[in-house]
């Protein structure tokens, strides 16, 4: 199960501006280009981060969250929440995943968001793994329809350095058509070892 949203970095004064205008230098040295911005009706989604084939995407993901100024919360596998990084991991955003355990994560997310006050972004990878697969977990779909907000698409795009903000998309239901359109957006965009990113 998850736990409630809690205190992160984002919700951290002076800590959260050092670290955007450092995001916003670093991004800007190595040649990535953000882009985008956080739509009116979307203070409250789930966004999708996509491609996820690198462990250089959670920084470039964090990064780009300081710079579009997100309050985001990432689901991650529990093992790498363990001592002593675990309390770090949290003060990002995290939040653990037990892979291991029969939990209803999508009940327990849809929990979490509805409880939240404020502006919240739950990032979720739809491949829940950075290695090679070729089918895509469906638990965002379910958590956004289940919280009734918005999905919005997230992406980071390595072969072009540009990273940011997509549409936002209104589950309608018929998961079947509406994968369809979610995975067209995805289709051209590449991660930064792209054989592991199937958006078909």
């Amino acid at each position: 199960m998850l736990r409630a949203m809690h205190f992160t970095v984002f919700d951290t004064p002076g800590v959260n501006t050092l670290l955007r205008w450092g995001s916003l230098g670093f991004l800007k040295l190595t040649g990535w280009k953000i882009e985008g911005e956080l739509p009116a009706s979307a203070h409250k989604c789930v966004l999708i981060a996509a491609p996820h084939t690198s462990n250089w995407d959670l920084p470039y993901t964090l990064m780009t969250a300081f710079v579009l100024g997100l309050k985001p919360y990432w689901l991650g596998k529990s093992s790498i929440f363990k001592p002593p990084f675990g309390g770090v991991m949290r003060w990002l955003g995290g939040m653990a995943v037990d892979r291991s355990q029969a939990n209803n994560l999508v009940a327990s997310a849809v929990q979490a968001l509805k409880a939240a006050e404020g502006p919240v972004q739950l990032i979720v990878p739809p491949e829940g793994t950075r290695g090679k697969t070729s089918h895509w977990r469906t638990g965002f779909y379910y958590i956004a329809a289940g919280a009734e907000v918005p999905i919005l698409m997230a992406y980071m795009d390595y072969s072009r350095k540009r990273a940011g903000l997509g549409p936002a998309f209104v589950p309608t239901g018929d998961i079947e058509a509406d994968m369809v359109t979610i995975k067209a957006f995805y289709a051209p965009i590449k991660g930064k070892f792209p054989q592991h990113f199937d958006a078909e």
